[in-house]
């Protein structure tokens, strides 16, 4: 029985590595020839990835850090953690939401600056008071732009506190939209959902699209005195156009879990040190999630919550398993099953699920498969990678 290698490249939780028998996995970060990678932020961009890569694993949503193009291209799945830390994301959210309104750092910062003997405290207090008064967020309208797993528990949240809410999300799945309380208003586009909202708060993964998509243009069509708020990705805001802004009190506040010089020290802005997913529970609940799929894909070669292979789950009940990775053009299953039969070969079950440029094949065959076999299958123009599986019981 094979035993895979798994590197950690950051500290993921014992909760989750407890998943992994020892008998069948060796787990270290320092490793030569891992089958799988997991990591957290570790970043994999300028680094060389082993030939013996078989899968990364990222314990979070965001694979900014990872080379996703590169490892398609080297028929390597890379899995991320969806919804894991969605309690921990909204929570803060919903502190931000609390602070800024009631501007508690502010006042917080004035107490501390106090240097005056107790009896002198509280006339200070009384008289300094008034700067720091704020606003209730109840009657408020929330504008939610992402409806994904933590957009959605941030929406159902903000309307049982009683805000108004309104979300905007052209790609909403039919799972995340049976999710959404019945109060959650939808926006047609964008703009009308800036131009409504007292709040914004921002969760949508950073890319090409997203990248930049609150500028000048999007900042100018928001309501006077609005507050902002990102625990998404930092460059998704324009921070040109943010600090503009700012300055024309176009934007109150800003709050966001990613810090930097320029507006580290703005009177307007509070940023916190990415702590959106920095809880015990949510560390282990990327850590179980991500090891799951991770020992699923090797042990069984299904796979799930892959940002850049199709998902795939096909039961696995008798036989023999060929894992195939290849280019997404036509005739490769036509040309696979040529092969099987001429080696009498008898199929028991067969998938196969595409995903823009890769499309992956999970076979299950009556019989073991030779080398000769994987080596014809691997010669086929357009494979990328063939893997054998076992069944264990063989």
């Amino acid at each position: 029985m094979k035993k895979f290698k798994i590197q950690t490249l950051n500290h993921i939780s014992s909760v989750g590595l407890q998943r992994l028998p020892m008998e069948r996995y060796d787990i270290s970060s320092d490793l030569n020839d891992p089958d799988a990678i997991l990591l957290r932020s570790h970043s994999l961009h300028d680094e060389s990835l082993p030939d013996s890569l078989m899968a990364i694993g990222r314990a979070g949503a965001g694979v900014n850090n990872v080379p996703v193009d590169a490892m398609t291209e080297r028929g390597i799945p890379v899995f991320n953690t969806p919804g894991a830390n969605a309690n921990a994301v909204k929570e803060l959210v919903l502190a931000g939401l609390i602070i800024a309104s009631r501007n508690i750092c502010q006042a917080w910062d004035y107490v501390k600056q106090l240097d005056v003997a107790d009896s002198d405290l509280p006339k200070l207090i009384e008289s300094g008071k008034k700067q720091f008064a704020g606003s209730e967020i109840q009657g408020r309208t929330l504008g939610v732009i992402g409806l994904g797993a933590i957009g959605v528990r941030v929406a159902n949240s903000a309307v049982a506190l009683g805000m108004n809410v309104i979300g905007y999300d052209p790609v909403i799945s039919v799972k995340q939209a049976w999710q959404l309380q019945a109060g959650v208003k939808q926006a047609q586009t964008l703009d009308q959902l800036l131009a409504q909202s007292d709040f914004i708060t921002i969760h949508v993964p950073l890319n090409d699209k997203t990248r930049g998509m609150l500028d000048s243009n999007r900042m100018a069509v928001m309501k006077k005195n609005t507050v902002l708020l990102n625990f998404s990705r930092g460059p998704i805001v324009d921070e040109t156009a943010l600090v503009d802004a700012l300055e024309q009190k176009k934007l109150r506040a800003y709050i966001n879990d990613f810090p930097n010089n320029t507006l580290r020290d703005h009177s307007q802005v509070i940023s916190l040190p990415h702590l959106g997913a920095s809880t015990e529970e949510s560390q282990d609940n990327c850590a179980v999630m991500v090891v799951n799929q991770i020992r699923d894909y090797l042990e069984l070669g299904t796979i799930e919550h892959s940002v850049n292979f199709p998902g795939v789950d096909m039961p696995w009940r008798d036989g023999y398993r060929l894992c195939i990775v290849n280019k997404n053009i036509p005739n490769m299953v036509g040309q696979i099953s040529t092969i099987l039969a001429e080696h009498h070969f008898n199929v028991l079950d067969l998938i196969n699920k595409s995903r823009d440029t890769i499309a992956y094949t999970l076979i299950d065959v009556d019989q073991k498969i030779g080398e000769t076999v994987i080596q014809q299958l691997q010669g086929i123009l357009g494979v990328i990678h063939v893997r054998v599986i076992e069944n264990r019981e063989h």
